[in-house]
């Protein structure tokens, strides 16, 4: 395992540990603050991969985002769990819950299969899986508020 795999799968484990007690603890905007830059972890890897697809960034790199990318994506369903609306989220998040996990728990489960195909068979094998991996759109479009441009 690259050290930096091993610092994201540490970072992934300590921030399970203590969103528990950042939701007992903390003010909202701590829980909102935590939540965006987990989406920010997810979107830097997809944008990660997509350098390394274009040659805009090592080839080798390739699996590595896909194993980061994955372990975000697992982490993030449990960030929205408290219900504290705002940030760049829409409430429709908690009032329409059932669906917007069940889309969560999918695109853990795509981007877990994405980072085992690419261990397996690297970027070549695993590039067909992206775009069924990276649905981010579909949620975006009902659950985010509308980025300031």
């Amino acid at each position: 395992m690259t050290r930096l795999l091993q610092f994201a799968a540490g970072l992934a484990f300590a921030a399970a540990l203590t969103l528990p007690a950042i939701v007992r603890a903390s003010e909202p905007d701590d829980v909102i603050e935590y939540r965006k830059n987990i989406m920010k972890t997810l979107g830097a890897q997809a944008a990660a991969l997509n350098a390394t697809l274009q040659g805009k960034a090592p080839a080798e790199s390739f699996t590595l985002h896909a194993q980061v990318l994955a372990i975000a994506a697992s982490e993030a369903l449990i960030a929205f769990t408290p219900k504290v609306e705002g940030g760049d989220s829409k409430p429709e998040v908690w009032a329409k819950w059932d669906d917007f996990s069940k889309k969560m728990k999918e695109f853990a489960a795509n981007t877990a299969d994405l980072a085992k195909t690419a261990e397996a068979g690297g970027a070549a094998a695993a590039q067909p899986k992206m775009q069924g991996a990276l649905t981010c759109k579909g949620c975006h479009d009902t659950y985010r508020q509308p980025l300031k441009k």
